[in-house]
């Protein structure tokens, strides 16, 4: 049967890396250590897969901007001493190795800076198996469509050829925004009601599912 679709895009933290509880933990970490509100795990969450500056506005109100490269400095050490634990969702490097083998174009549109990513790909080995990516520091911040237009033109996919895969409103409603395909997965930071709500082709509950729906549909 013919493909559906030419790229596949996906998130990154809580869609191929089991990364959001430290996100959230780095947050309300960092806030305590400003002397800040600390947000609930539900605030935090929110903000998974945002831009630096628009997490920093809805995670902690009340930090007024010129503190904000303290708070990064602090988010980052309290996330950095944790992340040589986290881990790939279990069967992702299997499923991204079928995908490219079945000639899909495979790319990442993440809330990451490109440093980040960077250093994520490398570390769980999945690097080489992407042919391109886009970060928040490159473009504007989820849910604007700037990252997956940009994929889209880079590949000369149309948007009804073009998937995004997220855990997130922000990824759902990126797609929207763009006009592509998306597929919700619901073991990452925000609830299956929440994506239900952005009517998504279909929302997930794991790696495993997300292989069959492809597979069926993809």
């Amino acid at each position: 049967m013919a493909k559906q679709f030419d790229l596949i895009v996906f998130d990154w933290d809580g869609t191929l890396m089991d990364s959001a509880a430290a996100i959230v933990t780095a947050i309300q970490d960092a806030s305590r250590d400003l002397g800040l509100t600390v947000p609930s795990d539900r605030q935090a969450r929110y903000v998974i897969g945002l831009g630096l500056a628009d997490a920093l506005h809805h995670a902690v109100p009340d930090l007024p901007r010129d503190r904000y490269p303290e708070m990064v400095e602090r988010y980052r050490h309290h996330y950095l001493s944790r992340d040589q634990e986290l881990t790939l969702f279990q069967g992702v490097p299997e499923l991204m190795m079928e995908l490219r083998e079945a000639g899909y174009a495979l790319a990442v549109a993440t809330g990451k800076s490109r440093l980040g990513l960077d250093r994520a790909l490398k570390v769980s080995g999945l690097g080489g198996l992407f042919h391109a990516t886009r970060c928040a520091d490159e473009c504007h911040s989820k849910p604007h469509p700037q990252m997956l237009l940009e994929l889209m033109d880079e590949f000369a996919a149309s948007a009804e050829r073009t998937l995004m895969i997220g855990d997130t409103t922000h990824d759902l409603q990126m797609a929207v925004n763009a006009g592509t395909g998306a597929i919700g997965v619901t073991y990452g930071a925000h609830v299956p009601e929440e994506l239900q709500a952005l009517a998504p082709l279909a929302v997930v509950d794991g790696v495993d599912e997300l292989g069959a729906w492809l597979r069926r549909h993809g």
